[in-house]
């Protein structure tokens, strides 16, 4: 499976201009021919506009929704569509939708751990579920740039079983470093791909520092970009999953039993 992610550098709270360069980085992605295309973390707005947040979100997320579904059905392509600040009925979420190659959303996940140093809390509202759903036969799930830092979030979803996991991010640059690490203990851990969209640019008080990665399930760097606005393209083998998932089965010798006692 090819796998493209978008390390974009968006205009903070600017949404149409956003959409309008994310379109196009997707198209240009796709040119391509990856099976799943990444964007990164509420890429609509930045991370994240205090004043009228609820003005510039994305009402029911319904612009991201027609906009991608649209889209990935035009380019027969997965698109994991970053996340966006969404405006529902109770309040702003951090949202992540998906779409297989016939336009059809197979998941949405509001972020469930929000970044309380950024006070991340008091303008949004925090989810309460999970992302599993399905590209090409695959099982998938996509977290949110600090909702790596729980692996008993990653865990939940990948008892179920996943091959990949998706994460979207707005990582600030100083600590690139930790953001790699526990992706790269993710992927081992979970004998998964697991695959990183980071932005990059610089917003009010934060500088967010790309690097977006993807490891195999034995924790390889298979591809990394660089600090500036780029498209980085991961090739993923995936018969590695079943593999290693043979050789050192942890899924069968866990001891679900006595864990959180």
């Amino acid at each position: 499976m090819k796998i493209a992610a978008i390390q974009m550098d968006m205009a903070f709270a600017c949404p149409e201009e956003n959409i309008r360069k994310a379109v196009a980085l997707v198209r240009r992605a796709a040119e391509r021919q990856p099976d799943v295309i990444l964007l990164p973390e509420t890429w609509n707005v930045g991370f994240y506009p205090k004043e009228d947040l609820p003005a510039l979100a994305d009402q029911n997320a319904e612009q991201t929704k027609t906009t991608f579904a649209a889209l990935a059905k035009d380019l027969s392509v997965n698109i994991v569509a970053g996340s966006v600040a969404a405006a529902f009925a109770d309040g702003v979420h951090n949202t992540s939708l998906a779409f297989d190659r016939t336009g059809n959303c197979v998941s949405r996940y509001d972020k469930t751990h929000l970044f309380t140093p950024m006070r991340e809390d008091d303008f949004f509202v925090k989810g309460s579920g999970i992302s599993a759903y399905a590209f090409d036969g695959f099982a998938c799930g996509t977290e949110i740039c600090y909702d790596i830092r729980f692996p008993e979030l990653t865990r939940t979803l990948t008892v179920k079983g996943l091959d990949f996991l998706f994460v979207v991010s707005q990582w600030p640059d100083a600590r690139l470093p930790q953001m790699h690490a526990l992706l790269r203990a993710r992927a081992i851990e979970n004998q998964m791909f697991v695959v990183c969209c980071n932005s990059c640019g610089q917003a009010p008080g934060a500088r967010f520092g790309g690097g977006s990665i993807a490891f195999d399930p034995l924790g390889n760097e298979l591809a990394k970009a660089g600090t500036e606005e780029e498209i980085l393209f991961a090739d993923c083998d995936t018969g590695m999953i079943r593999e290693i998932r043979e050789s050192i089965n942890v899924f069968r010798d866990r001891r679900g039993e006595i864990y959180f006692k």
